[in-house]
């Protein structure tokens, strides 16, 4: 038997990837990925390590080939096997290829298509145009170059050090390009913040108040920032900046049993999240000219929630429930969506910002302490991605701009720390 091109080949007797990977497909001369010459169990596990990485990022792209695929009756299954399959071959025979990435994508598309016989004749019966299946296929291949080398935190900072001494978690909210503006509660339970002017840090300013809880902060327009929190009575506080002068503290009521969270889908508009004494989330907002009263919104929350807006009318709510798992609730325009339950395993309120219409970035404290992150691209949530660090706080983040994002929590020793993915 001749041995096809160097590194890919295909033995019922060796599988490239962990057995769980494949879904079980009983058709006709149907093959597995295998080895003639096999490699050395360190070719084996450096293929499968890099495959389990490339896969976690290509994977969380592949829903509009894989709706191409359902046109022509192929279900989401078999779809995710031959991605996984055409994966694996660009992974093991990326370094027999040069040039530019389009010529890589088709030198590859082309060995695989002389190669993987089996493969094609598994996705006869479907009808596929060829043309159709080509540009499936090369995308699939594209999209795994472009993440060949990715590490999850190739693109986050390390943890930096902001001092302080924090007796809840923080807050932060943006004020422009490139500008920070973080608050949190000092060790008498007043308001202190502290803002990045896009080149340094400022020292932290007394705000003042008496706060029983961590702050909210948010920033609808420049130079205005709207800080919430709640009172000595349980009540939610709210104090504002309005480009000149900070307001006296204001008491707006309820009786709360977290910490608020705010955001805010239009100039001069706030929405303002709780959790109340039945463990319903509590909503009120400021249209304007008038705050409204408390709607229960429901759910059972055993944590504050978070909150953030993509866009004009939209609002997306955060809160751990029973379970400790992450659960999700959307204002549309015009209907409060059922709770969605995402999972994950929560030890802190969860925090959530967006960089661009339609994506969201939630942050969340995990059983060992150290930072998880979920995000949604617009189609699909990704899974979860841990971002280390040791937490004593529920974390916070903002975004400036469509690929950056900053967060925050308190340290091991009180203090502000920061982490941040441009």
């Amino acid at each position: 038997m001749n041995r096809p091109y160097s590194g890919y080949q295909m033995n019922p007797y060796y599988r490239a990837v962990p057995y769980y990977y494949y879904p079980y497909y009983p058709a006709i001369n149907y093959q597995q990925t295998y080895y003639i010459n096999s490699p050395t169990s360190v070719d084996q596990t450096r293929q499968t390590a890099e495959f389990q990485k490339v896969w976690q990022e290509v994977s969380k792209q592949l829903q509009p080939q894989f709706d191409q695929l359902a046109e022509y009756n192929v279900n989401q299954r078999l779809s995710q096997y031959i991605a996984m399959q055409l994966v694996m071959f660009t992974i093991m025979t990326q370094h027999q290829f040069s040039g530019s990435l389009e010529q890589k994508v088709n030198q590859t598309f082309r060995v695989f298509r002389n190669q993987a016989n089996w493969f094609f004749a598994i996705l006869s019966p479907y009808r596929i145009p060829e043309r159709v299946l080509e540009r499936v296929l090369k995308d699939i291949i594209r999209l795994t170059y472009e993440n060949i080398g990715y590490s999850p935190e190739k693109d986050w900072s390390e943890w930096e050090d902001l001092g302080g001494y924090l007796t809840a978690g923080p807050s932060a909210t943006v004020l422009g390009r490139n500008q920070l503006d973080v608050y949190v509660r000092g060790r008498n339970r007043v308001l202190y913040h502290r803002i990045w002017n896009g080149s340094s840090w400022t020292d932290w300013e007394n705000l003042g108040g008496t706060l029983t809880s961590s702050p909210a902060a948010v920033s609808w327009g420049p130079n205005r920032v709207d800080v919430f929190g709640r009172g000595e009575n349980n009540q939610l506080i709210h104090k504002y900046w309005n480009g000149t002068d900070w307001s006296e503290w204001e008491d707006l009521g309820g009786v709360l049993t977290s910490s608020p969270a705010v955001a805010s889908w239009a100039e001069n508009r706030l929405d303002v999240f709780a959790r109340g004494m039945d463990r319903h989330l509590y909503h009120k907002y400021w249209n304007g000219s008038n705050w409204s009263d408390w709607e229960d919104l429901g759910g059972v929350l055993t944590s504050a929630p978070g909150a953030v807006s993509w866009g004009p009318n939209r609002i997306d709510v955060f809160a751990r429930g029973e379970n400790r798992a992450l659960y999700h609730k959307y204002w549309n325009g015009s209907n409060w969506s059922d709770w969605e339950d995402l999972g994950g395993q929560l030890t802190s309120s969860p925090a959530a910002s967006s960089r661009q219409p339609n994506n969201l970035d939630v942050f969340v404290k995990g059983k060992d302490d150290h930072l998880y992150y979920k995000n949604w691209n617009g189609s699909r949530w990704s899974n979860w991605e841990n971002l280390g660090g040791t937490l004593t706080s529920e974390p916070s983040s903002a975004s400036w701009g469509r690929n950056r994002i900053d967060v925050f929590a308190r340290g091991e020793d009180h203090q502000l720390i920061h982490k941040w993915k441009a």
